[in-house]
């Protein structure tokens, strides 16, 4: 079973950016696909982008997510990142990676996910 760690949260402002890696341990991110997700309080967990194992992305067809974020893999490192552009309030919510065991894999449902990091908190000031 692989571990999963994200980072680079924390407070920025509208308009800003960020960058959130998931590091992977245990096993070798290339054998998965892998997921982002972020869940706002009182909201449920909603689907950013997934990469696969040869590094096919997909992202929400969400408009106010459309162009904001850049889901990239780094086999070298075990780690995937989530570049977030052009942040606004709407975007503070905890943001979450997920595997999926299946290397082709591009489901965006939660469910669907056979592991989860524990999440880190992003909040966009106005």
């Amino acid at each position: 079973q692989v571990q999963l760690v994200e980072s680079g949260g924390g407070l920025v402002q509208a308009g800003g950016s960020l960058r959130l890696p998931c590091a992977a341990s245990g096993r070798a991110l290339s054998n998965y696909a892998l997921g982002w997700f972020r869940q706002a309080p009182g909201s449920e967990r909603e689907f950013i982008a997934v990469i696969s194992s040869s590094c096919s992305s997909t992202y929400s067809s969400v408009d106010s997510m459309k162009g904001r974020f850049t889901i990239s893999r780094d086999n070298a490192a075990n780690t995937d990142n989530l570049q977030m552009n052009r942040l606004n309030p709407e975007g503070t919510a905890v943001y979450y990676c997920a595997a999926n065991r299946r290397t082709a894999f591009s489901g965006s449902h939660y469910i669907l996910y056979d592991c989860w990091g524990k999440g880190i908190q992003v909040t966009v000031t106005s």
